[in-house]
Parts: C-alpha cells; structure tokens; sequence
C-alpha cells in the first residue's frame, strides 16, 4: 500500500530529497512531466548533485520519469503520500502510521498515533484510482479541467472534506474530530467499530435509527449542511452502541438547488436499509419533516 511505503520510505530521505520532491510538486501545475532545468531552477542544487537526486527518487519509486521529447518527473502516488506525512510530521500532528482501517476505491483509512500517543485516523483520498469520467460524473466538488489530475482531486475532496467536518463537529454531529488537512490527507479523531452494512442484527434498529435521523436533523438545522452522500456504507456503529456519520467530501449547503432532492436521497438510502435489513418501516415524509424541524418528535 503506497501510504505505508511512504511512512517506510520518509526515514530514508534527507532534506535535499524533500527539497527536489517539493520543487517537482510545484512544477506540476505548469508541467505533466517537470523538466530537469526547472528543478534545478527551483532547488539550486548542482547539476550532478540534482542528478544523483533524481534517480535515487525514481529508484525508490517517488518520482516518475519521461524521456522524450525531454527528461522530466512527475510525483508518484506514493512520493505525494511522503510529502503529505513529512508536512504531518513536522507539524507535530503525527508520529508513527499503523494498520490499514479501511480501503476503498476513493480513500485509504489508516490508524495512526500522535507525538502524545493518540490515536487517530489518517484518510488519503485517491480519487481516480477508479475511472477519471466517472469521478469528474459523480462528484460536483472536483475541479472542472478535465486534465485535473488525480491528486488535484484528491486534493480538492480531502478539503471538502475536512470543511465539512469543522462545521458539523462543532455543532455537535456525530462525526470524527477534524485535526489537520495536508494536501490529500486528512487526520481525524480515531473511528472505532463496522459499518452499519456490516451488522446483520442489531440489540434495537429503532434507537440507532433515531440516533442517525437526530444527527442529519442537527446537521440540517445547526449545521446548515447535508451530508449528500449517506448511506449503510458511510455510517459507523461503534463499540457502545454510538453512531459516527464519515465521508462528507460531497456534502452541500441547505441553500443549494438540490438540497431537497439530495437530503431525500440520503434519508431514503437509510430508511430502505432498516426496512431491508430490520422490517423497520419508517415513512421519508416524516423522515423529511423531522430532519428539516418541521416536527419535534422523531418519527415512529
């Protein structure tokens, strides 16, 4: 997994490779492939010195190369990882990177500790490890060039990401804790237990029904947001019997034009979920009405 190669890899390098890897970076937004002029432009570094630099990355497999019609590097998914968690590190946001807590087709979930020993999670986004049309289809936050690349996107989302989660956590939503974002990597608080569509049987489907519906209603009302993309997959059952709401890159404002239509989808993805899995029949109108504040008491 790129993530953990990175976080074997970052020991290995030196400041002069962080240098040449932040200056190839940079040299992406004009460049598919930055040529070796202007890399050496950007870190002064000698011809020869540079040189060893650059293989030594590609041999690592930091950096990938063209030859025609120039020599030129672009990241790799794993040198923008390293560059993600040297920037984590040296903020003292992160320590060591643990086991794998999740791998999805968009995002890569890691358990992570602190300098102080906390726990976390640490999410690289990978959008377009899956097909560029269909994320550019999907997904309303990704940028509109269609020769965005994959880490401007990932970018993009884990920023979405991270916004969303600011906003909704300190209104009291059941979400991870939002620490720190660097380019495509967001760390939050620690996410413990299963997706909900991995439980087959549940002490009461009711209760933590009404705790999924209680934490949309406050993150319409308080919030002012709709997550926009919820579902069995994205709702966490922890140990004790509390729910975390996760993956908000695509969430959306009350006010924009389709937040009626995109919050009915999200309460008819839950509410068909207990009905399929649990018999428990709840009807979306009053679903609707209980989440936008047009009723107090949950539906039944």
């Amino acid at each position: 997994m790129s993530a953990r190669r990175a976080a074997h890899l970052i020991k290995k390098l030196e400041a002069d490779d962080i240098r040449v890897l932040l200056a190839v970076e940079e040299g992406t937004s004009r460049y598919q492939y930055v040529p070796e002029e202007e890399i050496q432009r950007a870190t002064r570094l000698p011809g020869k010195v540079l040189s060893r630099r650059l293989s030594r990355l590609h041999g690592l497999g930091l950096l990938g190369r063209c030859v025609a019609p120039y020599v030129g590097y672009t990241p790799t998914t794993t040198g923008y990882d390293c560059l993600a968690i040297h920037a984590l590190v040296r903020a003292e946001v992160l320590e060591a990177l643990g086991r794998p807590l999740g791998v999805g087709k968009e995002a890569d979930v890691y358990e992570a500790l602190t300098p102080s020993g906390e726990r976390v999670a640490v999410k690289f986004h990978r959008l377009g490890r899956t097909s560029f049309r269909q994320t550019r289809r999907l997904r309303g936050y990704t940028q509109p060039d269609i020769h965005a690349t994959w880490f401007q996107r990932s970018k993009a989302a884990a920023g979405r990401e991270f916004k969303a989660l600011k906003l909704v956590h300190k209104h009291g939503v059941a979400v991870p804790r939002p620490i720190m974002r660097n380019r495509h990597v967001v760390v939050m608080g620690m996410i413990e237990g299963a997706e909900l569509v991995e439980y087959s049987w549940l002490p009461n489907p009711a209760q933590t029904l009404h705790r999924i519906l209680q934490n949309v209603r406050r993150a319409y009302l308080k919030a002012g947001v709709i997550h926009a993309d919820l579902s069995e997959f994205n709702i966490v059952l922890e140990p004790n019997g509390e729910i975390l709401i996760i993956d908000w890159p695509q969430f959306v404002r009350v006010t924009h034009p389709n937040a009626e239509q995109l919050l009915r989808r999200d309460l008819r993805n839950v509410l068909g979920f207990f009905r399929r899995k649990f018999r428990l029949s709840v009807d979306l109108e009053d679903a609707v009405d209980y989440v936008k504040g047009l009723r107090e008491e949950p539906p039944p």
